[in-house]
């Protein structure tokens, strides 16, 4: 992509997603979303493939579609109440549309249908984007309009997510599908607590970006888009390939990574609410996206030759280690520590 171009989409990604996050009115944290829209679709068809462009028309209509949604949503919210104010939400109607249109931004069952397959024709930058940076703006929206959300309609959308997340990604052996089950997972969690706790959802959503950020960039230093490539990669930079591995056991929740942090408070804060059995639901359901995390994790590290596969072997060559990396890695695996001044903030 043309450096000029790649300034203009990214200064407008920024921008986007400010005003969404700093508005209350219903027409500015549209006009947020269409820019956000319209920043990305560049940095996904930038490699003119087929599978690309495929990946940009789903995203466009998908997003097109949830933003005509949001504005009907205010419209009529609008036409009762004759409040603009995202925070005077009051129509049963409107509430329901909004619900359906913010899940469709996220990806949330059952609008995730264009989430793994855009992931699949995007670049793994791209696609750290749209599991990260993208999600934001629908989610302050949620944080915004908590007080007149459905609590049942949410929490089934978060089971079901939860549910077929885990499930789905068992199947895959693409690494962008495989996160992208994952983020429909962890969405699963955080549309779980928003309502009784935004707080804990932003911070869910802080470590889950993190995460995630270290993960695609593992990837994309390697390059292993699939399993069987991540089979040979440990062959590239071994002490990469093994900071991957326990990274990866921090995004499936494992004690005493980062990752088991936000699953730790989140389910204490079920319980305090009195959704004891929707806890244990959704603790039995994460066992299933952490078969495939376990999966990842031994293809990348416990794989040694001889194997199946007729990949050219990539002899290990002393490169110079990614400082940010290097950091993202560390913060991923030891935050757990900090779990008592977030409780006694909170």
């Amino acid at each position: 992509m043309n450096p000029h171009a790649k300034l203009i989409t990214s200064i407008s990604l920024i921008t986007g997603t400010l005003i969404v996050i700093s508005s209350n009115h219903w027409a500015m944290i549209w006009a947020g979303l269409e820019i956000n829209t319209l920043a990305i679709i560049p940095m996904i068809s930038k490699s003119h493939h087929p599978r690309a462009i495929e990946a940009t028309t789903k995203y466009f209509l998908v997003q097109a579609t949830a933003s005509a949604l949001i504005l009907f949503s205010s419209t009529i919210n609008a036409w009762s109440s004759g409040q603009w104010d995202i925070t005077q939400l009051t129509n049963t109607t409107s509430s329901a549309l909004l619900t359906m249109a913010i899940a469709t931004k996220l990806g949330l069952v059952p609008f995730h249908f264009w989430f793994p397959e855009v992931l699949q024709g995007s670049s793994l930058i791209t696609a750290l984007l749209l599991s990260t940076m993208m999600k934001f703006p629908p989610l302050t929206i949620l944080l915004l309009t908590t007080n007149s959300l459905n609590p049942i309609l949410l929490t089934t959308m978060a089971i079901f997510s939860t549910a077929l997340g885990g499930w789905m990604g068992i199947n895959q052996t693409q690494t962008r599908k495989i996160l992208a089950f994952s983020s429909i997972s962890h969405l699963g969690w955080m549309a779980l607590i928003i309502i009784y706790s935004p707080k804990l959802t932003l911070l869910t959503f802080l470590l889950y970006t993190l995460l995630t950020s270290t993960v695609f960039i593992t990837l994309n230093s390697s390059n292993s888009i699939k399993l069987s490539t991540m089979m040979t990669s440990w062959t590239k930079n071994p002490p990469l390939n093994a900071a991957l591995m326990i990274t990866l056991l921090s995004l499936a929740g494992l004690p005493p990574l980062t990752g088991f942090l936000p699953k730790w408070l989140i389910i204490q804060e079920l319980t305090k609410q009195e959704m004891t059995p929707t806890a244990l639901i959704i603790a039995l359901l994460s066992l299933l996206s952490l078969f495939f995390y376990l999966r990842l994790t031994y293809y990348s590290t416990i794989t040694l030759p001889p194997n199946p596969m007729n990949h050219m072997k990539h002899w290990y060559l002393n490169k110079p280690m990614n400082m940010s990396l290097a950091i993202l890695t560390s913060l991923s695996i030891l935050l757990l520590p900090l779990s008592p001044t977030i409780l006694t903030s909170a």
